[in-house]
């Protein structure tokens, strides 16, 4: 057997650089504490929760019946751990992980991570936007500058349709 026959070659991509961050983030820890780890699983939820984030930042658009596929040409246990098979990320597990993050509170577990990211990273709190659904703008508005533009724009093209109503008005006249 030559030494290119024992070789297996694994993608990891950008997907190292993620699952390095959510273990240095410690979220598999959290959503473990949080939902208790069951011995009889082959797969925590805390990991499960992590190989969603993975597979999220793989953009990678499939059905959650596929999931497990995505993982196949990937060094999972490089990304996941040791002793984790694509297999073991089913739908049935994964949803069932879905259906305990929400039990438990996802804001919850949000605002946890989120608290850690803060403490790991030393992020200074002296200005903070806490509503992640919206944006923040500092500078100068230009919104009374556009409104001026759209209502010149609209009598403009008044004017011309009263143009072409005119000159049409003459052609029909002759």
């Amino acid at each position: 057997m030559s030494y290119l026959e024992e070789i297996q070659v694994k993608n990891l991509d950008h997907l190292g650089i993620v699952a390095g961050l959510i273990d240095e983030i410690g979220i598999v820890k959290i959503i473990n504490n949080k939902l208790g780890i069951d011995v009889r699983e082959k797969i925590s939820a805390g990991t499960v929760v992590k190989s969603i984030l993975i597979n999220g930042l793989g953009f990678v658009s499939r059905p959650l019946y596929l999931f497990s596929q995505f993982f196949q040409d990937k060094a999972i246990e490089k990304l996941l751990g040791e002793r984790i098979k694509p297999d073991y990320l089913n739908d049935d597990k994964i949803g069932r992980v879905m259906d305990e993050l929400y039990k438990y509170g996802l804001n919850d577990i949000f605002i946890e991570v989120v608290l850690e990211v803060i403490k790991k990273f030393k992020i200074d709190l002296k200005c903070s936007h806490l509503d992640s659904t919206s944006f923040h703008l500092d500078g100068e508005s230009k919104w009374e500058e556009y409104k001026e533009k759209q209502e010149e724009e609209k009598l403009l093209k008044k004017d011309q349709f009263l143009l072409r109503k005119d000159i049409l008005g003459i052609i029909d006249q002759t």
